[in-house]
């Protein structure tokens, strides 16, 4: 039987959708989180330990209590504006914090370690695609941060016995089509989020930032991958793993995009009406495609994705923002 896996953010939004995954092929799963943007209800599986993975003595105490040997590790701040006016916090919350528990894990003789990194990491390759060779270039301190906690992993995997993968994600979206979990981030910043909200009335507009890019519809491409389908590739990471496999790097998307205007298009689709949509100048840093590069990980891990359509990931998202809107899902 295999040992428990501690899950840091696992009340969070991808977080929760990969501890349900856990939960549902029969791993023990215990959750750290400090529910400072997680939900309590969002735990569908094993305990919740309320707390920050900055904590030393209490990660400690966790991984020996409950005899871990894995860890996937999700707990970090993800607003890129945020971490630009406030840099300091990023790396406080996701670098400092992501070498305390590496410590402990190292201490603890944990085996194995899953990483939610980002494709934030790859800044703007001007070709819009990005391979897991692509020269890493963030241009914010979020991507930065990721970064650093990459290259913390890979050092200590090389100086002891630990074994990591690091998934690189793309634009996460979609929720549980099961409609028990979703995405409930207060002032997210996700575009099929942000649209759907709109969609639903929870906020006037929804707005295009850059119409003017060397794209076919003149607004930015980029790469989504429904939640359910990343949570999967955690668990074929950990099969990985467990198979004594090495540890690897890997990029996490559909590997073709859809531009800004063709997700409003669809999210006004599947709501059967318009949304109010403003047009404004591009935001500085935002490239005008970004794609991942997907042979790797289908290689590796043998993942083959089973939502790869946007109109299924809109419908998910959608009917989630619905359920919050109707008071009968947790946000």
């Amino acid at each position: 039987m295999s040992k428990p896996i501690l899950v840091t953010g696992g009340a969070g939004y991808i977080g929760s959708h990969v501890v349900k995954q856990l939960g549902k092929a029969g791993e023990k799963v215990v959750v750290l989180d400090n529910l400072s943007k997680g939900f309590k209800d969002a735990v569908t599986y094993g305990e919740l330990v309320v707390g920050d993975t900055g904590d030393k003595e209490l990660v400690s105490k966790v991984l020996k209590q409950y005899d871990i040997d894995t860890v996937m590790h999700f707990a970090a701040h993800t607003i890129v504006p945020e971490s630009v006016s406030d840099p300091l916090k990023y790396y406080w919350n996701n670098t400092c914090s992501t070498r305390n528990l590496l410590e402990c894990c190292s201490e603890q003789n944990v085996k194995h370690f899953i990483f939610s990194s980002t494709a934030a990491v790859y800044g703007m390759p001007a070709e819009g695609f990005a391979t897991e060779e692509t020269t890493l270039d963030p241009i914010n301190p979020y991507g930065t941060s990721k970064l650093m906690s990459e290259w913390m992993l890979k050092d200590l995997s090389f100086a002891t016995d630990l074994k990591h993968v690091a998934l690189r994600y793309f634009n996460v979206a979609g929720c549980d089509p099961e409609g028990q979990i979703g995405q409930s981030t207060p002032e997210a910043t996700l575009l099929i989020k942000a649209a759907c909200e709109a969609a639903v009335g929870k906020r006037d507009s929804i707005y295009i930032f850059g119409t003017d890019y060397e794209t076919h519809d003149g607004t930015g491409i980029r790469d989504y991958i429904h939640v359910v389908d990343l949570a999967n590739a955690h668990i074929r990471a950990l099969d990985y793993l467990r198979k004594g496999g090495e540890s690897n790097t890997l990029n996490c998307g559909y590997g073709h995009g859809y531009s800004v205007r063709e997700v409003l298009d669809m999210v006004s689709k599947v709501n059967g009406k318009p949304l109010h949509i403003i047009e404004e100048a591009r935001r500085a840093g935002d490239p005008p495609q970004l794609i991942a590069k997907v042979d790797k990980i289908r290689e590796v891990l043998g993942w083959v994705p089973e939502y790869d359509n946007l109109e299924v990931i809109v419908k998910s998202a959608l009917e989630w923002e619905r359920l919050i809107a109707s008071n009968k899902a947790y946000h």
